[in-house]
């Protein structure tokens, strides 16, 4: 039934409302967008739009630390809602066209009403000729709900999913033509749940200076990703994956 089909996915970049601005202005630069009217009672949602595509970045202030979490877009939310309910998910909040839930990991998601986005944008193209790409959220998992996650979000998205590059990497896949796919990560220790966004860079480096240059500083770096802080405090990473196919280089 194509009513239960994901059509769209928007990532969240969830930051507090102290560093909103910081956080809206910094992400705006680093992907190559520009900001939309605000919206919300306290003007708490602001939309990321590209040139000659379709929006699938958002950000949002928020009350605590924040993070991020990801938006999916259906033609019928009701529906999609009560799948996952019935695969595990709790309800959070409801209204028209929109229903938050939370996994059975405890990571918060929404269902949307789809509004007939379709293309995605390309890569980012750098000055210096360099690539990257903000396509993955990465969903950071307490170990003891590792297995119920791993269930959890292929059967809700209808996505292919298959072991990552290390044992703590699960990846959760869309159709290409989708912009955002899902990395779960089983943390070391238990904790409570949460996520960050990825991007896919041509150059790590040259991304790294790029990202720093723009407000944002290193914080540790790992065997093929850097995580970095933004000038909102928030962590996020930049990693060795191909922007075009998301894929690791065939030579690692």
């Amino acid at each position: 039934m194509s009513d239960g089909v994901i059509q769209w996915v928007y990532a969240f970049v969830d930051r507090p409302k102290d560093g909103f601005a910081k956080a809206h202005d910094f992400w705006a630069a680093v992907t190559g967008t520009r900001l939309s009217a605000f919206r919300g009672d306290d003007g708490q949602f602001v939309t990321l739009l590209p040139e000659g595509a379709d929006a699938f970045l958002k950000a949002q202030a928020v009350g605590g630390p924040g993070g991020a979490h990801l938006d999916f877009s259906v033609e019928d939310v009701p529906a999609k809602a009560r799948e996952a309910r019935a695969l595990g998910a709790t309800p959070v909040f409801a209204e028209e066209g929109i229903e938050v839930l939370r996994s059975p990991g405890g990571q918060l998601f929404c269902v949307v009403r789809w509004e007939g986005e379709k293309i995605r944008p390309g890569p980012l193209l750098a000055p210096d000729g360099t690539t990257s790409r903000l396509d993955q959220v990465c969903l950071d998992v307490p170990p003891s709900v590792f297995e119920a996650e791993k269930a959890f979000w292929p059967a809700f998205t209808g996505w292919s999913d298959r072991p990552g590059s290390r044992p703590e990497f699960h990846l959760v896949e869309p159709d290409p033509r989708l912009p955002v796919r899902i990395l779960l990560q089983r943390l070391d220790t238990e904790g409570p749940a949460g996520a960050h966004p990825d991007f896919s860079c041509s150059d790590l480096d040259a991304d790294r200076v790029r990202h720093e240059r723009l407000g944002a500083e290193t914080v540790w770096r790992g065997p093929h990703w850097i995580v970095m802080r933004d000038p909102a405090g928030g962590t996020y990473c930049l990693t060795i994956r191909n922007p075009e196919t998301g894929g690791l280089p065939d030579a690692r």
